[in-house]
């Protein structure tokens, strides 16, 4: 069955990829014009959420999100696993308030769509430099007291034997424990099955749910004693739990 399905999903990822491509470009004018005023990053975060409407729709990717307790009132911290190029996408589809991202450096890189972080909309991580993950980290905190939240994938990368889970960084619940302001842990479950990363030839794509969990949040407050060892561990366990149901220890 496998070698039957492959041909359709390496089409869809074609189309995917295509759809994508043709799309930013004809976008790209407007999102430079929007990014080049900080006013206008409100603006902008709209013009993603319909983006992401559209990136996902039209190649037949519906949104499935289970929220398993009330979000916060103020901002917070978004930590999800992360499975899928997907996620970056559907996390716009997720949260409808304004947040920013923190992603690496390595997406600077990314043609065109190195926009979205090279224009200080988002923020990016140079871990393998210590004072700019500072100021990265600076800049966090100034986008939190601003009341917006920020997303960071504690994992850091696309585990290459997604959905099995990376241990996760400790950067983001440092931020909580310094700050104050909680931890929200999300499952993208299925993600991976619509877009797994890896040699297009042979991984999964194709169209389907993109399931989403979005669990009670984590507050410092709790963890006083405990610290961000702990909340880290806390949070992985949140995450993972739905995962291990569904496809057990090994992913």
């Amino acid at each position: 069955m496998y070698y039957i399905l492959q041909p359709f999903r390496v089409l869809w990822k074609v189309f995917f990829l295509s759809y994508f491509i043709i799309s930013l470009t004809l976008l790209y004018p407007l999102f430079n014009y929007l990014f080049s005023d900080k006013k206008r990053f409100p603006k902008a975060f709209k013009l993603m959420r319909g983006w992401a409407f559209t990136l996902i729709t039209v190649p037949g990717v519906w949104m499935q999100i289970e929220r398993r307790a009330d979000l916060p009132k103020g901002p917070f911290i978004i930590c999800p696993n992360h499975s899928s190029y997907l996620d970056i996408i559907t996390m716009y589809r997720v949260f409808k308030k304004y947040f920013v991202f923190m992603g690496k450096m390595e997406l600077n890189s990314w043609p065109m769509f190195n926009i979205f972080f090279t224009k200080g909309m988002n923020i990016s991580v140079d871990r393998g430099n210590s004072s700019q993950a500072l100021k990265a980290i600076e800049r966090a905190k100034t986008e939190l007291k601003l009341g917006h939240s920020v997303v960071i994938f504690p994992e850091g990368t696309i585990p290459s034997n997604a959905p099995k889970m990376k241990s996760l960084k400790s950067g983001a619940f440092l931020l909580a424990i310094e700050t104050g302001y909680p931890i929200v842990p999300v499952t993208f479950t299925t993600n991976w099955r619509r877009l797994q990363a890896g040699a297009a030839l042979r991984v999964k794509g194709g169209p389907g749910p993109s399931k989403v969990i979005i669990h009670a949040p984590l507050y410092p407050k709790d963890y006083a004693e405990k610290g961000a060892v702990q909340m880290k561990q806390d949070t992985f366990e949140i995450i993972n739990k739905p995962l291990i149901e569904l496809y057990g220890n090994n992913g």
